[in-house]
């Protein structure tokens, strides 16, 4: 049900509507949800709601160029900031979760990541970028459904980000490290965009996909990597890595996150 409901959702975010019913959507939606548009268009400028949801920043926003900085890749709420151990992460405190389950993988014994859990909110930007030089060997597809992901529901919902259809990219990082980028669905999102893989196709009543690259895919950090339409959450599993930042904690695109190892 969530699935056919985010689908309409969609499909009602990608109409156009006459002018100035279309601004009056977009001004109401703003007010609801206290968007700031200081870095975009004016609301009036949006030719559908989707357009207003994937706004563009009207200018790149600066960060540290350094290597080994880590930087957020969306405007988000972390809402989980720590070590994985045993290979289990948590979606919220007390809701814990098997990484290899999420990730599609059997990571080895003797490898343990931290782990970001980012959350946009309906009043986030929501673009994504690369947080730090990557190459990405593989893509994986995980069709699932499409339950919220806001705080209230981490805390009903066991398994929620196994549960929910995901995007899963593997890559390397320039210390030769791993690092996991996971873009999971939820309910309203219409759909989860990867610049660098058209092929996938989500919300779309599909099983599991595999992409993978002989040649790895170069991303440099800032990159925009994609986007959702609506607000979702980025969970980051990365390998030698200690983060700067806290659980609770408001952050930006292009805040830096941490050093890597």
């Amino acid at each position: 049900m969530t699935n056919l409901i985010s689908r309409l959702f969609g499909a009602f975010a990608s109409i156009a509507f006459p002018q100035a019913i279309q601004s009056f959507i977009n001004r109401v939606y703003v007010a609801i949800f206290h968007i700031d548009l200081s870095e975009f268009e004016e609301s009036k400028n949006f030719t559908t709601l989707n357009k207003l949801f994937t706004r563009r920043l009207k200018s790149p926003r600066p960060f540290d160029t350094t290597p080994n900085v880590l930087i957020s890749p969306t405007d988000s709420l972390i809402t989980e900031s720590a070590q994985t151990s045993q290979h289990r992460a948590l979606q919220i405190k007390g809701m814990a979760y098997d990484i290899n389950e999420l990730l599609g993988e059997q990571i080895p014994q003797n490898t343990e990541f931290a782990y970001i859990n980012l959350y946009l909110s309906p009043r986030d930007y929501h673009r994504y970028h690369a947080p730090c030089d990557m190459q990405i060997e593989e893509i994986r597809y995980f069709g699932g459904e499409l339950l919220p992901v806001h705080i209230p529901a981490l805390k009903k919902f066991a398994n929620l980000f196994v549960r929910n259809e995901r995007i899963v990219l593997k890559a390397s990082m320039q210390n030769g490290k791993r690092l996991y980028f996971v873009a999971v669905g939820a309910l309203n999102v219409g759909s989860i965009v990867f610049h660098c893989e058209p092929k996938i196709q989500t919300n779309a009543k599909r099983g599991n996909e595999t992409y993978t690259y002989a040649t790895p895919i170069t991303i440099k950090k800032g990159e925009e990597l994609g986007m959702f339409n609506m607000g979702s959450t980025i969970v980051l599993f990365i390998e030698d890595f200690t983060p700067h930042i806290h659980s609770g904690t408001k952050v930006q695109y292009a805040q830096t996150l941490g050093i890597l190892a």
